[in-house]
């Protein structure tokens, strides 16, 4: 395996040396479909927050790996069509009574002229103009939705409904500010939006998809402000707004996964003392996402970024910090991450990028190799004397046991640089992809004491143990994503990383 020092860096918004993460989008109002992404993660990209993006001697030096952003929110299209709707058929109704210039009787107008001129945020919305003409049209209609909701607080101050679409539009306003209109701020209307967050969540504390919301605001905020303390404040309100979304609704990957990138933005901003305790947080965040959603390719991106940028303060640190784990398995940890993001979209760009510079750090030919303690073949109950620690290897056919003979052989060949072929011995545990049902993490008292792995296949369950409960999460989490892959059809491309 090639050192990690003699890897390009990967580069993070700010000087960390991580590679870039993916939030998810915001939730659409007024549905509950799931959320859509738009367009491609490489034409949304964000470069290095650095003054002018001018890379440092040691940068230059070497390839950088660029944050795939994706998508920064859900669009509103429902929303956005039932309003031209509204409007088309209201405008329509009233043509069979009265002039078809006559949309609005003296009242409405009257009243609109009210709402537009005594309310703060229809100020900072009717001031949104677009950057092209498909962006104004949007405006004017998110104006008109912005009257809407108005008009009905005006009617009952405690409808959080119309509070939560209200500041909907007034975030969805914000994306619509150009770079160099002269509209207000977005920073003035995510603040507006915030607001209104606020007052919905308190006429209804359990508004999950309006704290979710609300948390994406302040992190939009916080990310126009750099690595100051007014930021770190601002992350710490975003990832506080996140954990009570995952209360009030914890089957949604999409929060995990903006919960972990939030924490990972706040890492890199608090003192060193406090670092690593956040980072952890946010791997298990990142865990729990993929764990609701195993195909969940944003997450699995994002873990692999986070474990890189653990192995790079690590190695900077210049001891281990987890006495578990060193750098190098961090690494290793971190490209098989990134490979089954890579197998799951491999049209990304990003994640192509990124895996040009860590592929290199699998033990190749394998996705994962390491030990397991096993029992003795066709005996899964033999007493804990007879288990015995084996080396494992785990590519995208399954997972072998290796004998002792070829386990001295096997780092020649994970090198990727030896043609030395690897030969399974028959009597060996051996699990193939196809056959596999399910994959979990076991206590039972007829195993060893240990972090217990089940591997249920169709020809019966297979028991392991693994030497620490981290070294469990890994393979857990390799042999579920090598299946998921399976699973997808997308074998092929795993095989193509790993094999070269």
């Amino acid at each position: 395996m090639a050192s990690p020092s003699d890897e390009s860096e990967l580069q993070n918004g700010g000087g960390e040396a991580a590679p870039e993460s993916v939030p998810e989008p915001k939730v659409e109002v007024n549905t509950e479909a799931e959320a859509k992404v738009d367009g491609d993660p490489e034409q949304t990209a964000i470069q290095s927050n650095d003054a002018e993006n001018t890379p440092s001697a040691e940068q230059s030096a070497k390839p950088e790996l660029q944050k795939d952003e994706g998508s920064q929110t859900f669009t509103m299209r429902e929303l956005l069509s039932e309003l031209k709707d509204g409007e088309g058929n209201s405008a329509a109704r009233e043509g069979e009574t009265r002039d078809a210039s006559h949309h609005y009787s003296s009242e409405s107008i009257q009243q609109q002229h009210h709402i537009d001129h005594n309310d703060p945020a229809m100020d900072l919305i009717n001031s949104v103009t677009g950057v092209d003409e498909e962006g104004r049209s949007r405006q004017r209609i998110l104006a008109f939705a912005a009257r809407r909701y108005a008009s009905a607080i005006e009617r009952n101050s405690e409808d959080y409904d119309a509070l939560y679409n209200w500041a909907l539009v007034l975030q969805e306003s914000a994306d619509n500010v150009g770079p160099d209109s002269s509209s207000p701020s977005k920073d003035a209307l995510l603040e507006e939006a915030c607001k209104k967050y606020d007052e919905a969540t308190r006429l209804c504390p359990t508004l999950h998809d309006a704290f979710y919301n609300w948390a994406i605001a302040i992190s939009d905020r916080a990310k126009m402000r750099g690595r100051t303390k007014e930021a770190e404040e601002l992350w710490k309100q975003a990832t506080r707004n996140y954990e009570k979304a995952v209360q009030l609704n914890w089957n949604s990957p999409q929060a995990l996964n903006n919960w972990g990138l939030a924490l990972q933005e706040l890492s890199a901003i608090v003192p060193v003392r406090e670092k690593q305790t956040i980072v952890r947080t946010a791997i298990s965040k990142f865990r729990a996402a993929i764990q609701l959603q195993f195909d969940f390719h944003r997450a699995i991106y994002n873990l692999g970024t986070v474990l890189y940028g653990l192995a790079e303060d690590t190695l900077r640190a210049g001891a281990i910090v987890d006495k578990e784990v060193s750098p190098n398995e961090l690494y290793s940890q971190s490209a098989i991450y990134i490979a089954a993001a890579h197998a799951l979209k491999p049209n990304y760009s990003v994640y192509r990028s990124a895996l040009r510079l860590v592929r290199s750090m699998l033990p190749l030919p394998y996705l994962k190799v390491g030990y397991l303690t096993a029992p003795p073949m066709g005996n899964p109950v033999a007493p804990h004397g007879d288990w015995k620690r084996a080396q494992f290897v785990l590519n995208h056919e399954g997972l072998q046991q290796l004998n002792k003979v070829e386990q001295k052989q096997t780092p020649q060949s994970l090198s990727g640089r030896s043609g030395d072929a690897v030969h399974i011995d028959k009597a060996a545990i051996k699990v193939d992809v196809p056959d596999i049902v399910s994959v979990s993490a076991c206590a039972d008292l007829t195993l060893p004491p240990g972090a217990g792995l089940c591997i249920d296949t169709i020809h019966g369950p297979v028991f392991l143990v693994a030497d620490s409960w981290e070294s469990l999460d890994g393979w857990f989490d390799a042999i579920r994503l090598v299946y998921t892959i399976f699973a997808r059809g997308k074998s092929d491309v795993l095989a193509g990383i790993i094999t070269g």
